[in-house]
């Protein structure tokens, strides 16, 4: 009797790990992006990883900023602005305020494949080759040292002239002054109340009350702080769309309409009434000789 033969598959190359993951790789040509072992692999936070990565597989001109993030992402706010802070640590991610050609200075944002790599600013058109295998790891390199916190408005220091408290609203000086009785945390200096204030002052303008914008500025902060509380109040005052003015109890005044010319029956003189008859002299003196009568 012969033997029976086997030829089942064989499940696993002779060479492969007896644990741990196994790849199996699929050649891709399009729709795929490159992203080095330093990032992918970096320990620390999976959130820091991922958002790098979104980052890195959209198109140029993308909105990268917290709340276009918090749009994608399931996290919120603090876990993606600590996200965001990492990256700008470790040299991936650079802010830098450039002056447009009409004048006007704004952040632009800039992500290193490499940190430290492509520092003039200009992409390249065509974009580099794709590697068919996978990159090789980027060299030894020292971070440049870079703010811990991302910045929600311009350093003191960078402005040219910074606004002095006397000059905002009061109101909206009043405003800011009170959120430390909604939460001690909120201490605020004079100048970054003078800072904050004419974003305040918008949604006065916009008939928000000030118990309304406390209560915008002050619910669901964080239980801890990691930038300073005017960071978290501009980043508020900004992102937060401006919610529509409550309808006014207030009746419309409308004009009134003016009755027409009428020509009196008693005198022939011209009034305004809405029907026509005698004018007031007319009717004043026929009531007073009826008077005179039953007198």
């Amino acid at each position: 009797m012969a033997d029976s033969q086997f030829n089942a598959p064989v499940r696993a190359d002779a060479g492969a790990p007896a644990s741990g993951v196994i790849h199996l790789r699929t050649r891709l040509t399009a729709d795929f992006t490159v992203i080095s072992n330093a990032l992918a692999q970096r320990r620390g936070s999976a959130v820091t990883i991922g958002v790098a990565a979104y980052i890195l597989s959209l198109p140029d001109g993308s909105p990268v900023s917290i709340a276009a993030l918090c749009e994608h992402f399931t996290e919120g706010e603090i876990l993606i602005s600590r996200a965001l802070r990492d990256l700008e640590a470790a040299g991936y991610l650079e802010r830098r305020r450039e002056r447009l050609s009409t004048g006007q200075i704004r952040t632009r944002t800039y992500f290193h494949t490499v940190p430290g790599g492509g520092d003039d600013g200009r992409p390249d058109p065509d974009g580099p080759p794709e590697p068919d295998g996978p990159p090789e790891p980027p060299k030894p390199h020292r971070p440049r040292k870079r703010p811990t916190a991302v910045q929600e408005t311009p350093p003191a220091a960078e402005q040219e002239a910074p606004p002095a408290l006397a000059d905002a609203d009061p109101q909206a000086v009043g405003v800011l002054a009170a959120l430390r009785r909604v939460d001690p945390r909120l201490v605020l200096s004079a100048q970054e109340a003078a800072r904050l204030a004419p974003a305040v002052a918008e949604w006065l303008a916009a008939g928000l009350d000030a118990h309304r914008i406390t209560e915008l500025l002050t619910a669901g902060l964080p239980d801890r702080f990691r930038a300073r509380p005017a960071g978290i109040l501009a980043f508020r005052l900004r992102e937060t769309p401006l919610p529509a003015p409550p309808p006014s109890s207030h009746p419309v005044d409308r004009p009134t309409a003016v009755p027409p010319f009428q020509t009196c029956d008693g005198c022939e003189r011209a009034f305004r009434a809405p029907e026509p008859g005698r004018c007031r002299d007319c009717r004043d003196c026929r009531a007073g000789n009826g008077l005179r009568a039953a007198g």
